[in-house]
């Protein structure tokens, strides 16, 4: 589902990923770890083929990126910081322009809205939700098109307990989907995980399996 092998990225001068090698088995889940600025937002954004990698070979979905990003775009969910939700538009607004972009049936939005428990808020602006509202109905914007991958940037957040149990099954473990999870709970993300990247300042400190210890080393 994903492989990548030396990938490297900047922001000018500036290394935010430095030879990164790591791959992810079918319905499997990447848990990836590191302090603020180590570069996990860099490499989902990459992997949602929002960034084009300067060096190394990366393959999502079978497809080597950048140049069949295309083919790999209506297949990925991306859950991240932004919700890439409209402000002055409704949840249910919202979620309508997504399914026409990704030629999803409008009636897909009623069922999305109904699993994150956003129904009845649905014809409120976005700019007047909670943010754990806004975070379940980005949640809802990620799930539409029914993704086999999902990337999901601390998904978790903002979220009170009952809201994080609801959407559980779909975007926890159970729900099937090859994951990659970006997290800063290290016992958590690390129980979740079948596969572990641990970075620091770009590079891949940890790849393949870690304890909790080494992981939380990353974060001194």
């Amino acid at each position: 589902m994903i492989e990548l092998v030396g990938v490297s990225r900047r922001y000018g001068e500036r290394l935010a990923l430095d030879d990164v090698s790591v791959s992810l088995g079918d319905g499997q889940t990447l848990g990836v770890f590191g302090a603020n600025g180590a570069g996990k937002t860099t490499l989902l954004r990459l992997l949602a083929t929002l960034l084009r990698p300067h060096a190394g070979t990366a393959r999502v979905l079978g497809c080597e990126l950048p140049g069949e990003a295309w083919k790999v775009r209506g297949r990925v969910g991306y859950l991240g910081h932004d919700p890439l939700l409209y402000r002055d538009l409704t949840a249910r607004e919202n979620l309508t322009f997504h399914a026409r972009l990704h030629g999803v049936a409008t009636e897909r939005v009623d069922a999305v809205l109904a699993g994150v428990g956003m129904q009845r808020r649905a014809e409120d602006p976005v700019r007047n939700l909670s943010r754990g509202m806004v975070q379940r109905v980005a949640t809802a914007r990620a799930l539409l098109h029914d993704p086999p991958l999902l990337l999901l940037d601390e998904p978790r957040a903002n979220l009170d307990p009952k809201a994080a149990e609801l959407l559980e099954p779909l975007i926890g473990r159970e729900s099937g989907r090859t994951r990659v999870l970006v997290t800063h709970d290290v016992e958590g993300g690390l129980a979740e995980s079948d596969v572990v990247l641990g970075l620091r300042r770009g590079r891949a400190e940890i790849a393949g399996s870690a304890d909790a210890r080494a992981l939380r080393g990353l974060y001194t």
